[in-house]
């Protein structure tokens, strides 16, 4: 393949994590924004305003104007997942934010489709990139805290509105057909891949959800799953109505011979609590390579080098 940056077009401008993407792509070398689509037009305004980018009202139209190599897709949980197939099927890879779908059914086709096509399909999750995160999970792998026996991670916040989440955003949120449910799959999704990462597939699940908001949402604004293995459990848990920022977004990996603590976001600290130190202690962290610092470097590295 060409050395040259890879031409990316973005399907869907309604999930908020577009922005944060966005600014990755316009300073990346591997890889250069070419157009975009959305149905809304003052979406289609704003990303011409801030990134001069043609902007389209179909996918079609955007696909027959240019060529591409690859696309981002930020539409909702149903709608992206049909964009996606549709990407593949003309033999491009896909970058689609967490949780890839609204249903397994939409996942496992997109899984099909893109392996019948041989090309990439990489779900992103955020918390992937964070230094320490990486950290934690490849010591964990290489047996740094001996057998793990459990994993916890929860994601909290007041709610979507409550946080800033645009009106663009909330409006499939809210919907349980085109989000696939609420804060179980916003949020309890994180601590199950980052559970079957560390630990594989679970034996049994349980899970729960409910809406305990004073005005409910139409989804269940807290939810918890509960994986059970042969030699140890996970937790993931999702809530929309949290008040304050204790314990969100907090990871806990637990091992016969050490806890990590992962702190959130980009510079939070690793924390390792061992037998001779019990109360914890800071765990240097250093940068990573550049295919592993953003998820546009990294969907640019798996396309040029076939690696997944």
């Amino acid at each position: 393949m060409t050395t040259q940056p890879l031409r990316i077009g973005i399907l869907g401008l309604i999930h908020d994590h577009v922005w944060d993407h966005l600014p990755q792509l316009q300073h990346s070398e591997n890889a250069e924004l070419v157009a975009a689509f959305d149905t809304n037009a003052p979406l289609r305004e704003r990303i011409q305003t801030e990134y001069g980018c043609p902007a389209y009202a179909s996918a079609e139209e955007l696909f027959s104007s240019h060529e591409l190599d690859g696309v981002y897709i930020f539409s909702s949980n149903q709608e992206g997942a049909a964009l996606a197939i549709q990407a593949l099927n003309r033999g491009l890879s896909v970058m689609i934010e967490k949780p890839m779908a609204a249903n397994l059914a939409q996942a496992e086709q997109m899984l099909e489709t893109a392996r019948a096509q041989g090309v990439c399909l990489m779900v992103n999750w955020p918390f992937a990139w964070w230094p320490q995160m990486q950290h934690a999970v490849n010591a964990a792998l290489a047996g740094e805290i001996g057998a793990i026996w459990q994993v916890k991670y929860r994601a909290a916040h007041a709610g979507p509105k409550e946080l800033g989440c645009s009106d663009y955003f909330c409006e499939w949120l809210f919907d349980p057909e085109r989000n696939g449910g609420g804060a179980m799959m916003d949020y309890c999704c994180y601590g199950c891949v980052l559970a079957s990462c560390l630990m594989g597939f679970p034996e049994s699940i349980l899970a729960s959800g409910g809406s305990f908001r004073p005005e409910p949402l139409g989804v269940e604004d807290n939810a918890i799953i509960v994986m059970n293995y042969p030699e140890g459990m996970a937790t993931a848990e999702g809530s929309w109505s949290q008040v304050g920022k204790l314990t969100a977004y907090a990871t806990a990996i637990y091992g016969t011979q050490g806890t990590y603590i992962v702190e959130p976001q980009k510079k939070g600290r690793l924390m390792l609590a061992t037998a001779d130190q019990p109360e914890g202690a800071e765990v240097k962290v250093q940068c990573p390579v550049l295919s592993l610092q953003t998820a546009t470097e990294h969907f640019a590295h798996c396309i040029r080098t076939g690696e997944t």
